[in-house]
């Protein structure tokens, strides 16, 4: 496991959880130096005083605000870190509500969330159990990296998942976005129902990262100092379709025949759900959530050994 990020606790009520935080994902990208062509220097960035107009160690950085054209206000990582915020040392959850009413353009990086000795086990599971059964996630505030932010606590198997949340005035407003008035005949409409099917997704697991695995083959292929792959010629296209209608036929048959199914078989039309009824009462059965371990991409650069 990576090493924590982040120590504190989470303030649930009254109850006091303290956990470590460690990032949830990995980033596989292939990264690339910046160089001089000519002769493959390394092209780097020096960190130059405007003032005295010399290079600075990192030991002489530290953290300004411009105030003014004339004047900077200093502030120290000390001072930051002693700010008087309730969330500066813990992940204070503010209420719960349902996980599928949180607007996933708002989610953004996960973390999980371990206990950190042996008296934060039975409040982490309680609130875990609480989570799962209610279905529910909670809201939360914290405050890491000089800022304050928004976070959803769910859960994930056996563990508390952190994802920050961007807030309201980050999102911008997309309804300038959306297309003009259109006309669509309940025809169209049926079919694209039918390809929606047909295209279903039992998950998300078994997708691989096509781009990374290509720049790896042409980064191996150029130490080789072999030609690197291009990219092969498309099969032929169809003719131009500019019917909707027939689009959406020959997206169907595609989708069926990938999937080895016969022409002559016969899914019913997806059928519009009606409308819930107001009851006095709701009630709200038990969630179980679960998750699948994905595995790993193995790919990698190595050298290999002479």
């Amino acid at each position: 496991m990576p090493h924590a990020l982040w120590s504190g606790a989470i303030s649930f009520g009254l109850v006091t959880i303290p956990v470590k935080v460690t990032s949830a994902t990995e980033d596989h990208s292939v990264r690339f130096h910046q160089v001089h062509l000519e002769d493959m220097g390394r092209v780097r960035v020096r960190k130059v005083c405007e003032t005295e107009d010399r290079e600075v160690s990192a030991e002489e950085i530290g953290k300004g605000y411009e105030w003014s054209k004339d004047q900077v206000i200093p502030v120290t990582d000390d001072e930051l870190a002693e700010m008087p915020l309730p969330t500066a040392k813990a992940i204070e959850i503010l209420g719960f509500v349902p996980y599928e009413s949180v607007d996933a353009v708002k989610i953004s990086d996960g973390y999980y969330l371990e206990t950190d000795g042996k008296v934060a086990d039975k409040p982490y599971v309680l609130l875990r159990e609480a989570l799962a059964r209610s279905g529910k996630a909670g809201v939360a505030k914290f405050a890491w990296h000089g800022r304050e932010r928004l976070g959803l606590l769910r859960i994930r198997g056996n563990t508390m998942v952190l994802h920050a949340l961007r807030w309201d005035d980050e999102v911008r407003d997309p309804s300038e976005l959306r297309p003009g008035p259109v006309e669509l005949t309940e025809k169209e409409v049926e079919e694209a129902l039918v390809l929606v099917d047909r295209m279903g997704l039992e998950g998300l697991e078994g997708f691989a990262d096509t781009y990374t695995e290509a720049l790896e083959a042409v980064i191996e292929a150029k130490r080789e100092g072999h030609e690197p792959p291009k990219t092969p010629a498309p099969e032929a296209a169809p003719g131009e379709v500019v019917d909707l209608m027939s689009a959406l036929e020959q997206s169907v048959a595609r989708a069926r025949s990938s999937r080895g199914e016969d022409e002559g078989t016969v899914h019913d039309i997806p059928k519009k759900k009606a409308p819930a009824k107001k009851t006095a009462q709701r009630k709200t059965g038990a969630k179980k959530t679960t998750a699948k371990k994905t595995e790993a991409r193995t790919t990698r650069i190595r050298p290999r050994s002479a």
